[in-house]
């Protein structure tokens, strides 16, 4: 079964049923308009712009569970990632992704994909999954990776 059949809401309130994403490529990403990383939107943008036509789809969940970089209501977040980044792609409500509340994709996520040595917790913002066609996890990138070094993974998903 593809961990793409949940429903989760939109910054814009709107419900949005995941499984309408099944058949595409899709990168998952916890965001935060206050951190190190968040440049990475820039990035996250440019692979969006480059690969959305061939059927990728990034999907942003704003988080406030690291250094509470992301204190923001859903209109702030919104009109941060659109006013500095552009962002285009699917932008989420916020969510928690570790602790007791972990919204169940991201349950999901982590135990298909654990970090370093088995690990299941999210260890900081712009940790990103690759999922592929069939909505099974293909890969975990940590925070640190760039978003123009998943290109030949993002283009491997979609061939």
């Amino acid at each position: 079964m593809s961990l793409l059949n949940k429903k989760m809401p939109l910054l814009s309130g709107e419900i949005q049923d995941l499984a309408e994403y099944e058949g595409k490529v899709v990168l998952i990403v916890n965001t935060a308009s206050k951190c190190g990383f968040t440049k990475q939107y820039e990035g996250l943008e440019a692979l969006y712009a480059k690969y959305k036509s061939q059927g990728l789809v990034i999907l942003g969940f704003p988080c406030n569970q690291f250094g509470e970089q992301e204190k923001g209501d859903d209109n702030e977040i919104a009109s941060f990632c659109q006013k500095n980044y552009g962002v285009s792609f699917p932008m989420f409500s916020k969510i928690d992704v570790n602790g007791d509340n972990t919204a169940p994709l991201y349950q999901e996520l982590k135990a298909k994909a654990p970090g370093i040595m088995g690990t299941q917790k999210i260890k900081w913002n712009f940790t990103k999954f690759l999922v592929n066609k069939q909505g099974e996890v293909v890969t975990r990138f940590a925070t640190v990776t760039k978003p123009e070094n998943l290109a030949k993974d993002i283009e491997g998903a979609l061939a």
